[in-house]
């Protein structure tokens, strides 16, 4: 209220007015002639401008407000002002409709706190100060609500504050999420809060705007239950020690691929950094080995920075100038240095059958070592991220929903957009589209669940013609696919074609303008939802093709097989693989690289990298987070007014508040708009339904021409406003107020005139009763016994005095009697504590003499019960040791009756065996001996 009170402008009155410094400055209407306004500047000077050049001003209630979609004047300058006001009072969060739009305060703020999260866990987005953990919190009730997936998409220029913000995020949901605790044990939500220092590390970088940048986009999903309590997390993406393990100096600057940009960061310690760094490690559970690897291979890069060759004379061949560089980098990758550098010299080409050693030129070594080193650097950043998710698993099958961060880069414009700008641009240009397909979908909800007639428009598809031009055939992007496997192509026949196929048939392509200021040169231009971007097209089939020698690669791939390095490469078929599993009769196996996929560009791997993030965010219910620089000086509380509306064109919000504008985007619920606007319409008022009463208020400021039927709707529960409407409202209802505090100061000067009047007549009767009073003194001056009356009166009170004096010595006398005997208690009471205190110190000595003896008494007691103890362990050990010889002795007794066992069962089967043999003998004698018998009769017989 005070704000609003010690406004210097009026929203009838004035208006904003364009400035190149200040964005909006505001005007005084001097005059208003027909379409033509001349106002009084800031400065005194006088303008005139036509009505559309300017933009109005919102009433005084709309001052500071928490989401500027109430704003009824949707308008930049208007927004601008909204924003600058909050800022300054460090309110760094305000809501746009579904924006979040946040604003670097450059400052720590007390704002993050748990007991700050702790306010906002289940309050809803209207009872609360705009917050990061407001929109936080609503995507985790609704996930649980209502079943399904949640995203949060934080977009922003670098140095806006979006890493930190996914932080923070991360940590809100790992708090809300998190289940009881083992103090002994790493919890998930430590891993998952960890895995940002881990990953940043090896994918931060200095930035014109940030020192400290995430130059990665990811999207970070944390897995919940169906009772909300986080079960795991992945991570989805679009450093350095010194030391002589690694053969590193301490002059960083000897290294140029880490010294081209800023090595130092003002409030940063590399060596804090690095310990949180290795901690996170530690916490995501990597193994020493892996953390060893990890340095080793970054080191390894820096040495490959430093390899220098040179060109032969005479000859298309490069050489290397000092082998020392790569020796030290071959010993940290494991291979040898000989073989490393051959590859790059003179890679070797199959042609048909033959292997063929290719000569290079310097410029060629160069380029193969850079694009070696960047590829391993990437896929060792690749590895990085698959590391932290199989940490991060946790229980996946409790998994049911998940809420997705995604931290990205926002819409660029430099003076020298690159090949890099036009994918940020082009992925930044579908989230736009995203949002407002999202914005229409809700729209168009509100609307139905209303009941209000209204044609719907798909403003996603604004955007569509932009995305055709980039994405489709013979779009920018598969022109430039094209070009990289044409013969002798380059960047400008690839302008030259772009130029030919759509310079003036297509809307959003157009031809570069000259350059201005420090603008660079640009090849061709595009309108993006954002503004026009001028694209300077130099090193595009280079940078889409990204070269890697093969030789190197196989080189690469000699090194320890248990090593990460090898990791990195083990999916990568070379040449040397192919023919080696062809030679094994095996089928050639669709590696991620080679010749098989040598035309998998990198245009190619965004293509696929955004439709699978797109795709995931179409399956999820969007939340929005706006970052925003308010100053490239880096001061707290400064807003550069030129800076901080680009960025709102750029990140969406102005598109946003265009949509807006286009619908109802004021909404007042009944209740609210007959509490405000009941004394417009007083007898309508009084219905006890706020719908009725609120339809009766409208209808009669309609029949009386004040409002028109067209500029509102009436819905099941609100009423709907077109843009400007709530400002006429607000109008309407200042004029009513005035005119009752008009006749309410009639009233009250009329009885201020009654009192003065009264007072007046009043005056006339104390005269006369003054002058009564005066004539009757007058004749009582000159009455003898009122001067005897006169005379007595001071003998009358000096009799008082002694009496007074009297009562007083009595009370001294008291007082005095009291403070004898009160000292003669003191005394008493002083030999009683004299007392009590010699016996207080005889006790005490009693007492250390009798802790002394306890003391003594405790070590015999601790040395007895050592004693005791190691007797007990003897005896325990003796007996242990007869049980054991008891054990010993009882296994070897049943060892020996086994064994006698055995042999006596041996020898009766033996002896079984003999009888049996025996009878068998007998019998076969007897019957030997009867057929001799037998034999000896028939011989007889013969």
């Amino acid at each position: 209220i005070q704000n609003q009170a010690s406004r210097p402008f009026d929203n009838t009155t004035h208006r904003w007015i364009p400035d190149a410094e200040e964005g909006f400055v505001i005007g005084e209407i001097k005059s208003d002639e027909g379409d033509t306004l001349t106002l009084l500047l800031p400065k005194g000077d006088t303008k005139s401008l036509a009505k559309n050049e300017v933009q109005e001003i919102n009433p005084a209630k709309y001052e500071k407000t928490e989401d500027m979609s109430n704003l009824t004047f949707l308008n930049e300058a208007s927004v601008l002002y909204n924003l600058r006001m909050r800022y300054k009072s460090m309110m760094i969060y305000t809501y746009s409709g579904l924006f979040c739009v946040f604003i670097n305060p450059y400052k720590m703020l007390p704002i993050y706190t748990d007991s700050v999260a702790s306010m906002y866990i289940n309050r809803r987005r209207t009872e609360m100060p705009p917050h990061l953990f407001a929109v936080s919190d609503e995507a985790f009730r609704n996930m649980l609500h209502e079943k399904k997936n949640q995203s949060m998409l934080i977009t922003g220029e670098s140095g806006a504050g979006k890493t930190e913000n996914t932080k923070k995020v991360i940590s809100y949901f790992a708090q809300i999420g998190g289940g009881s605790k083992n103090k002994q044990e790493v919890s998930l939500e430590d891993q998952v809060v960890q895995a940002n220092p881990a990953i940043e590390a090896f994918g931060n970088g200095a930035t014109v705007r940030n020192y400290n940048s995430s130059r990665f986009g990811k999207f970070i999903r944390m897995h919940f239950d169906t009772k909300g309590t986080l079960v795991g997390g992945d991570i989805e993406h679009s450093l350095f020690i010194f030391s002589e393990k690694f053969f590193l100096e301490d002059d960083v600057h000897k290294y140029s691929f880490v010294s081209q940009a800023e090595i130092t960061v003002p409030g940063m310690n590399d060596e804090e950094e690095w310990k949180i760094t290795d901690n996170a490690f530690d916490v995501m559970k990597f193994t020493p080995r892996e953390k060893d690897d990890l340095y080793k291979l970054c080191a390894a890069i820096m040495h490959m920075g430093e390899m220098r060759f040179k060109q032969k004379p005479r000859e298309e061949q490069a050489e290397i100038e000092n082998m020392h560089s790569a020796t030290l980098a071959s010993k940290l990758f494991g291979v040898d240095e000989e073989k490393l550098v051959g590859s790059l010299l003179r890679p070797r080409v199959k042609v048909g059958v033959e292997w063929v050693a290719k000569g290079q030129t310097q410029q060629q070594v160069e380029w193969a070592v850079g694009a070696l080193a960047k590829a391993i650097y990437a896929r060792m950043f690749t590895w990085l991220i698959k590391r932290c998710n199989k940490t991060l698993q946790g229980n996946e099958e409790l998994a049911v929903y998940y809420i997705g961060v995604l931290d990205i880069a926002g819409f660029e414009i430099f003076d020298r957009n690159s090949f890099e700008q036009l994918w940020i641009n082009f992925v930044n240009e579908k989230l736009q589209q995203f949002f407002n397909h999202h914005m229409f979908v809700l729209e168009q909800e509100e609307y139905k669940r209303e009941g209000i007639a209204w044609t719907f428009i798909d403003f996603g598809l604004d955007l569509q013609s932009c995305i055709d031009l980039i994405e489709k055939p013979l779009g920018i992007i598969s022109m430039l696919d094209e070009e990289c496997i044409v013969p002798k192509a380059s960047d400008m026949t690839y302008v030259d074609k772009l130029t030919t196929q759509h310079l003036g048939k297509h809307p959003n392509f157009q031809k570069a303008k000259p350059p201005k200021g420090k603008q660079a040169q640009a090849h061709f231009s595009i309108v993006h939802y954002a503004g026009v971007v001028r694209y300077n097209s130099e090193h595009w089939l280079d940078k889409n093709k990204d070269p890697l020698n093969d030789s190197a690669v196989a080189v690469l791939k000699t090194c320890d097989k248990s090593s990460i390095l090898y990791a990195l490469w083990e999916e990568y078929m070379t040449d040397v693989d192919r023919e080696e599993s062809a030679q094994r009769g095996k089928q050639q196996s669709g590696g991620r690289r080679g010749k098989a996929a040598s035309f998998l560009t990198v245009s190619t791997l965004y293509r696929e990298s955004l439709t699978s993030l797109m795709a995931m965010l179409h399956s999820t219910q969007p939340h929005f987070i706006r970052c925003i620089i308010p100053n490239e000086k880096k001061i707290s509380g400064l807003i550069d007014a030129p800076l901080v509306l680009n960025q709102l064109t750029c990140n969406g919000v102005l598109e946003g508040i265009r949509i807006c504008r286009k619908g109802f985007p004021n909404r007042m619920v009944y209740a609210e708009f007959k509490y405000r606007y009941g004394i417009l319409a007083a007898e309508e008022s009084r219905d006890k339904s706020a719908r009725k009463a609120s339809e009766a208020m409208l209808k009669k400021l309609v029949d009386g021409d004040i409002i028109n039927v067209d500029n509102f709707k009436t819905g099941e529960t609100k009423v709907f406003f077109r843009a400007g409407m709530l400002a006429r409202m607000e109008e309407l209802r200042d004029e009513a107020i005035s005119k009752m505090l008009l006749a309410l100061q009639s009233r009250i000067r009329w009885f201020l005139a009654q009192k003065a009047f009264k007072r007046l007549t009043m005056g006339d009767e104390m005269a006369a009763l003054l002058q009564y009073n005066v004539r009757q003194w007058n004749k009582l001056h000159s009455w003898p016994w009122w001067r005897l009356f006169q005379r007595m009166k001071p003998m009358l009170k000096g009799m008082r005095p002694r009496a007074e004096v009297e009562m007083l010595e009595k009370r001294l006398k008291e007082v005095e009697d009291s403070q004898a005997a009160l000292s003669e208690e003191r005394k008493k009471l002083a030999e009683e504590l004299s007392k009590k205190n010699n016996e207080l110190d005889d006790l005490k000595g009693s007492l250390e003499r009798e802790r002394a003896a306890a003391n003594r008494r405790k070590k015999e007691m601790e040395e007895l019960n050592k004693s005791l103890r190691e007797e007990h362990e003897a005896k325990e050990l003796l007996e242990w040791k007869a049980k054991e010889a008891e054990r010993e002795r009882e296994r070897e007794r049943k060892e020996w009756e086994d064994r006698m066992n055995g042999m006596k069962m041996e020898q009766d089967n033996s002896a079984a065996v003999s009888q049996m043999e025996k009878e068998s003998l007998t019998k076969q004698l007897s019957q030997l001996s009867g057929q001799i018998e037998s034999m000896a009769v028939q011989k007889k017989a013969q």
